[in-house]
């Protein structure tokens, strides 16, 4: 077998129906051997098959052998006694490997001229220095050298050269130069790299070096993409679809439920909302049209956070009044001058103002039976009404401070909270 391993494209050889001439059968023992000159047991097996050149019988030769520090590869030469007609090329032994490898040679002495290549049908030859490529798929693999890479790629351009030379002169003067370029190289002149770039994984650029390290090659292992997966035949993963998660933001949503004060069916709405400088909240609104109760509940629409807040608000003017009020269900409210305290979970979560704060613990206090109703304590009953009043005057003051007489109705600002209660 000649040094390249390759010959000019052309028709593959065919087997024919069995003969009377036996096939050669390899020698006993491993399937696979080394490759070597000095193995005379390694024989390859003759199968007599058809021209398709000639439509004559020829005869191929299979040669199993494996690659040093390589793998197991599988080498068919056909010729024809009739016609002259000869072909050469490998295959795989293996399957095709997990990844892509891509192999980068800098040549830079005649040694390296003489490296044995494993080059597959998948894979794809560059020399950057000549802007020149062959991509995969377009010749049969090879068990070649460096110098039989080029040696077949010149012979594949001026296969063509005398057709061209009669209806396109101009290009092939142009392929003419390049040949030339491609010839020069084998003199090695200047270093060039060689690149060989297979998605399979098969391909082989020898270290004459092994097992040490060799400064001159590059391995690169990669990752295949879709379409190199789709050219190799490989049925490619779909990637998964993720469901479209739907926007809860814009949308207000409501379910049935029953009214807490008359047991009549109600909707209720619930909607996301993101609180500036803060975070989401989701805020719950419960409107009963037989009864008119009308109720709001606040939960909050994160994890829990690891500190505690305290938060103390002087109210010194009467627009702290219409300020925005979060409040959880594990908050409670104190107020010092009033001699008030508010437990956890008394109200639930409120999103509101600090007006309707007040207001909602006014009813809660002036509503329960077991405080103002005849089952209440009499000394009790004087102080919750005590409170009240002062509930009921504070909140005066705001209102005729706001709303007082050469005052602007329209003055208060509107309450978040009653907005949300009426979506």
């Amino acid at each position: 077998m000649a040094a390249d391993g390759a010959v000019e494209p052309g028709p593959p050889a065919a087997v024919a129906a069995p003969s009377s001439a036996p096939a050669r059968a390899p020698a006993s023992g491993r399937l696979f051997r080394p490759i070597s000159a000095e193995d005379e047991e390694q024989q390859p097996t003759e199968i007599e098959s058809l021209c398709m050149n000639c439509f004559r019988n020829g005869m191929t030769r299979l040669l199993l052998t494996k690659i040093p520090f390589f793998r197991e590869i599988i080498v068919s030469s056909f010729s024809c006694e009739h016609c002259g007609w000869d072909n050469t090329e490998i295959q795989s032994a293996g399957r095709i490997q997990d990844q892509g490898v891509r192999y980068t040679l800098t040549v830079r002495t005649p040694e390296d001229m003489n490296r044995e290549v494993v080059k597959t049908d998948s894979a794809t030859t560059r020399i950057p220095e000549l802007d020149f490529e062959i991509p995969a798929f377009s010749q049969k693999g090879a068990l070649t050298t460096v110098e039989g890479l080029i040696s077949r790629a010149v012979s594949g351009l001026e296969q063509d050269q005398p057709t061209r030379r009669a209806n396109e002169d101009a290009i092939a003067e142009r392929i003419d130069e390049f040949i030339v370029k491609l010839k020069e190289l084998k003199q090695v002149a200047s270093p060039f790299t060689l690149i060989i770039d297979d998605p399979s994984g098969n391909s082989f650029v020898e270290n004459p070096h092994a097992p040490r390290k060799d400064d001159a090659l590059v391995i690169t292992h990669y990752n295949r993409t879709l379409q190199q997966e789709e050219m190799l035949g490989l049925q490619a993963e779909a990637p998964e679809e993720k469901p479209e998660e739907e926007d809860l933001r814009n949308e207000v949503l409501q379910f049935n439920t029953n009214c807490p004060e008359c047991n009549a069916p109600a909707q209720t709405n619930m909607k996301l909302v993101q609180i500036p400088h803060f975070k989401e909240v989701i805020i719950m609104a419960t409107n009963c049209e037989n009864c008119g109760h009308r109720t709001n509940e606040v939960k909050s629409g994160g994890a829990v956070e690891p500190l505690g807040t305290r938060i103390t608000l002087h109210i010194t003017d009467p627009s702290d009044m219409t300020r925005d009020l979060l409040k959880s269900e594990t908050c409670s409210v104190e107020i010092p001058e009033l001699e008030f305290e508010l437990g956890m979970a008394v109200l639930g979560g409120k999103f509101t103002t600090l007006e309707g704060l007040l207001k909602d613990i006014r009813e809660l206090v002036t509503k329960n039976p077991f405080t103002l109703g005849d089952s209440s304590n009499p000394g009790h009953t004087e102080k919750l009404q005590e409170f009240s009043q002062k509930l009921d005057q504070v909140r005066r003051l705001w209102l005729v401070s706001t709303c007082g007489p050469g005052a602007p109705v329209n003055r208060r600002p509107h309450s978040l909270s009653c907005y949300l209660l009426n979506i």
